[in-house]
């Protein structure tokens, strides 16, 4: 088999491929390739220097799927090299919860204690992966760590992910069962009861995984953690982009999980949770729009420089950057409300992504408010005609803030 290599000196003068792997291509040709791994092994072969982005370009796919398939190639033994981090880009990177998302539908108002008559739908869940498959749609560079089992149900959530986001950094954790939740919405779309089987995430995402991957973590533009992680893991994360100079956005996922959170939030850039989470957390009852904005300055004053609460229809409380005061933005009429799942990842999502390019906190907030409500109206946990055009001629902000 003849090979081309290529010295370590002359690849750190290039821009090569994600992580920038030290290359030794072999002239390979094999049918048991799909057509763009032939299409990306060619064109690498042809042009070494090639970058994910160029390849992306020349073939019609996302950098992140391009991304996925260099990194089946390398599992193939067909690129081989040790990985050199030299920060070609700086991705989102989201950190926590993918698991399959069951949601049954009641035809009729719910009965207790009995069979309830219901419609029922699968699809791809979890908080950092939605809000990772929000982002990488607004045509950010996204990446998803998170651990799951080798099984049928990761096989769905990679399916839905893998053009929307980096899955390189997945643990595959043998004999595991994948991640689920499984939610009962009434006929109205407003949730009953959900459950959720999480287990992986406690036993695979520990703080030492998060060690081991804190090269690549140094070179995030932003770090999104969903409180899915253990309690170690998010007080090392914390560790890490305080040390690291990273801006970190923490989002919770459900009131038994709040106690994950450390005391000190200093390095905490955005703070997300709903009303019912914070009255945990902060031990208090948050039943007036005063109450909201003192719970709003209690967050800060353990450190988290931007924070929402959110509060369903009622709107979000929130302060930050350019907001020194804790302010009200109500919620805008939904238009209709199909299932509510996933509408506070949208949320989430858009005000991280409008707040990166530039936007004021007010204006991010209201962008949350625009998507998240274009997500109501859908039976998808992540809309299918989300792209940064649609998003950018959809939310200019028309929510008005309250002092």
């Amino acid at each position: 088999m003849k090979t081309i290599t290529i010295t370590l000196n002359t690849c750190l003068q290039f821009k090569l491929l994600s992580l920038k792997e030290v290359l030794i291509l072999s002239s390979y040709e094999d049918t048991r390739l799909t057509a763009n791994e032939q299409r990306i092994y060619r064109l690498i072969r042809n042009n070494p220097y090639i970058s994910q982005q160029e390849l992306a370009e020349a073939i019609g796919l996302s950098r992140p799927s391009v991304a996925n398939i260099i990194s089946g190639l390398i599992r193939q033994n067909i690129i081989r090299g040790k990985a050199y981090i030299l920060n070609e880009t700086a991705p989102l990177v989201c950190i926590g919860g993918a698991n399959v998302d069951r949601k049954l539908t009641a035809k009729e108002p719910l009965q207790s204690g009995t069979s309830n008559p219901a419609t029922s739908v699968q699809t791809a869940g979890g908080v950092a992966r939605n809000v990772a498959e929000n982002l990488g749609r607004l045509e950010n560079d996204t990446a998803l760590i998170t651990a799951a089992g080798d099984d049928a149900d990761w096989q769905l959530i990679n399916q839905a992910t893998a053009s929307a986001a980096n899955l390189e950094r997945i643990a595959l954790i043998p004999g595991a069962t994948t991640g689920s939740y499984t939610a009962v919405l009434g006929p109205d779309g407003e949730m009953a009861l959900a459950l959720a089987d999480m287990d992986v995430f406690d036993e695979a995402l520990t703080a030492e995984f998060l060690r081991q991957h804190e090269a690549y973590l140094a070179t995030a533009k932003l770090l999104v953690a969903d409180l899915n992680l253990p309690g170690e893991t998010v007080a090392e994360l914390i560790h890490i982009a305080r040390r690291r100079d990273i801006p970190l956005a923490i989002l919770a996922v459900s009131v038994p999980k709040m106690d994950r959170l450390p005391a000190d939030l200093t390095g905490v850039t955005w703070l997300m949770t709903n009303r019912q989470e914070s009255e945990t957390a902060l031990s208090t009852t948050i039943d007036s729009g005063e109450a909201a904005k003192q719970a709003v300055r209690r967050w800060q004053d353990k450190g988290a420089a931007n924070v929402i609460i959110t509060d369903g229809a009622n709107g979000a409380y929130h302060a930050g950057h350019g907001r020194t005061e804790p302010a009200h933005t109500p919620a805008a009429a939904a238009k209709s409300v199909v299932d509510v799942t996933g509408a506070g990842d949208a949320f989430a999502a858009a005000v991280l992504h409008t707040w990166l390019h530039g936007a004021t906190h007010d204006e991010a907030i209201a962008a949350g408010m625009t998507n998240a409500n274009a997500t109501l109206a859908v039976p998808h946990t992540v809309r299918r005609d989300l792209n940064a055009e649609t998003f950018s001629r959809n939310t200019i902000p028309k929510t008005e803030t309250e002092a």
